[in-house]
């Protein structure tokens, strides 16, 4: 490392653009450098970076949609980093489900504020609120109705795909993050209502209720013996209670829930109460309106269930369930002929004389879910958007009732779990403004000047390892299907990772004598041919053009190198040009400069203090109070 500084003059716009898979992490969690800590080994400070940021990180090593490598730059060359799976790798050393877990809330404790907080929910939102909001200093008890606590994490992902000691152990790490009680069988409605949590004097609520009731679908028969509604299924499996399924299943949906209801259809599972019996599906088929390659089901999702034997009937919607003596008999359905019309709006047509018939004794009712808001009254003055979902500040997520907040599927609709996860740091944070009247700044920057810079040379090379699964034949009951890399495979996949987050920067002086010769040799080295110079003459310059680079001088003084941006259509010159989508960061350009005018530069992100933080000994009730009344 030759220097290292912070806030430096640096584009955010443009420095997100070199972040894409951090970027598309709801929780901005740097994937490409705990990826990179990896393949160089250090697997202790690279779960240290996973985790930070993100409470649930052992659960979203297993069961996260993985955003980050759907945006990944190397899937543009061969196949993105398997980012999910690397995480997995890490958290099964250093999660609270391994045998070596790791604090990384050690020393981020903050000193202990007189504020208390009520959770409505123990999902993903809940649990990553009440861990930010307990770092932080603040007193959270969290209020869930079911017996456990996870939420749909629990009661929705089947055990296959994450096992319950995952998400125990995960619960037990967040509830002693610091003054954090859980209260299960404590449901919004039934037990309290919001109301009298604020006469409990807590200082505010987060309601954080998800989304478990599943939505109706009004076609005739629908009222049969056999037709059941996805989530309770689940619920019940999941809970270990007894739910009696016909021989031949027909799952609706297209979506990831209705693929965990197909997949445990077809299993084996356990039952709380005596030995394992088979759940009783002897044929498995998903009818969806999508075609194949439209699914909203994760790509992972869909093939392993084709694998697992579920026969696939996609670009169908169903007309009527049929039966006989009050039973199922058979699903009717016609062949799609859009999902969503011209405006994009979900609204689906089909061929007229397409009927087809599909024989079966049960059908599972997975076309999405809905929040049960019916524990909010008038008094609590929360407003229910159009969609039937909690209107919130989209930045601070506080409700039309000061001091409320809400959060997550019950305010956003069906989300990824990760999304959920952003959404209660995100409330968190609004908490923390509203009841401490401080500022929670956007990050620094930290810049690092790296000298020696290299990558390997056949990184391009490098293939993207398989993730390991379980034989098909072994595929029954509870076990997970998915197995964690071993060491060998997580470090050859870690080193295809392309370093986004550092750059070429061309930042030549006179004083040091590296200003370009242009001699071309970072051209002619250049792999992917993402540099190119051109005369500047070739170059038309247009005055909105001219003006936002003249707003934008002070980031550009090394680019136009004490040249006026209203010059630059009048003056001879030449410029470098780089496609930056197609740079892999292989250093080559910088190692051939001969004048040192192009170094490596490696930038991260530091969290930053809030500001105009309020004294502890100036925070009483009064205070709260007039804070209370006056935003």
């Amino acid at each position: 490392m030759l220097k290292r500084f912070e806030n430096k003059a640096v584009d955010l716009a443009w420095l997100n653009s070199n972040f894409p898979c951090m970027m598309a992490c709801p929780t901005h969690t740097n994937a490409g450098r705990y990826v990179a800590l990896i393949a160089d080994g250090r697997y202790e400070d690279a779960y240290t970076l996973a985790r930070e940021p993100n409470p649930l990180a052992s659960i979203c090593g297993r069961v996260c949609a993985h955003p980050c490598e759907t945006a990944c730059r190397r899937g543009a060359i061969d196949q993105p980093i398997a980012i999910r799976a690397l995480k997995r790798f890490l958290t099964e050393r250093h999660g609270p489900e391994s045998k070596r877990p790791v604090d990384v809330n050690a020393g981020r404790r903050q000193r202990k504020l007189p504020f208390r907080v009520a959770v409505v929910g123990g999902g993903p939102v809940g649990l990553s609120a009440a861990h930010d909001l307990a770092l932080m200093g603040y007193s959270v008890t969290i209020f869930e109705a079911a017996p456990v606590a996870g939420g749909m994490l629990y009661l929705g992902v089947p055990k296959y795909r994450l096992p319950r000691d995952v998400v125990e152990a995960q619960v037990r790490e967040i509830l002693a993050t610091g003054d954090i009680t859980l209260k299960l069988n404590y449901a919004a409605g039934r037990d309290f209502a919001i109301a009298d949590l604020r006469r409990q004097g807590f200082d505010a609520v987060l309601i954080a209720v998800g989304a478990h009731s599943s939505r109706d679908l009004s076609i005739p028969g629908v009222d049969l013996d056999g037709v059941h509604n996805g989530i309770d299924f689940l619920l019940n499996v999941n809970l270990g209670y007894q739910f009696t399924i016909g021989k031949k299943v027909i799952v609706i949906g297209g979506g990831d829930v209705a693929m965990d209801v197909a997949r445990s259809a077809a299993r084996e599972v356990l039952r709380q109460h005596g030995p394992a019996v088979r759940l009783g599906a002897q044929e498995v088929h998903l009818v969806c309106l999508e075609s194949r390659g439209e699914m909203p089901a994760t790509l992972e999702e869909i093939v392993e269930a084709e694998e697992e034997g579920i026969v696939l009937h996609p670009g169908l919607g169903p007309h009527r369930i049929m039966g006989e003596n009050g039973r199922v008999t058979a699903l009717e359905t016609l062949r799609t002929k859009w999902v969503f019309d011209e405006n994009g709006r979900f609204n689906p047509a089909f061929y007229d004389n397409s009927e087809s018939q599909l024989a079966c004794d049960t059908v599972i009712l997975a076309i999405g879910h809905a929040p049960r808001l019916g524990f909010l009254k008038p008094e609590d003055d929360v407003e229910i958007s159009r969609r039937g979902l909690i209107a919130v500040n989209p930045r601070t997520l506080m409700t039309s009732a000061e001091g409320i907040f809400a959060g997550g599927d019950c305010v956003f609709g069906p989300r990824l779990i990760i999304d959920s996860v952003a959404d209660g740091k995100r409330a968190a944070v609004g908490i923390d403004e509203f009841l401490r009247g401080v500022h929670h700044p956007e990050p620094a920057v930290e810049v690092e000047i790296l000298k020696r810079y290299s990558m390997p040379l056949d990184i391009l090379d490098l293939v993207r390892q398989p993730i390991p699964m379980l034989p098909l034949d072994r595929r029954s009951g509870t076990t997970e299907v998915e197995v964690a890399f071993d060491e060998e495979s997580a470090q050859l996949e870690a080193q295809r990772c392309l370093h986004c987050w550092v750059n070429t920067i061309f930042e030549g002086n006179l004083e040091d004598g590296s200003l370009c010769v242009l001699c071309g040799g970072c051209i002619d080295v250049c792999p992917e041919n993402c540099l190119e110079l051109v005369s500047l003459d070739r170059f038309q310059f247009e005055p909105d053009v001219v003006q936002q680079l003249l707003d934008r001088q002070g980031l550009l003084n090394v680019e136009l190198d004490d040249v006026r941006a209203d010059e630059l259509g009048v003056i001879a010159g030449s410029v470098m040009l780089k496609d930056e989508t197609r740079c892999i960061r292989c250093g080559l350009c910088a190692a051939r400069c001969p004048a040192g005018t192009i170094t490596m530069e490696s930038y991260q992100l530091i969290p930053t203090e809030p500001t105009g933080l309020i004294s502890l000994e100036s925070i009483d009730a009064p205070f709260r109070t007039a804070v209370t009344a006056g935003e």
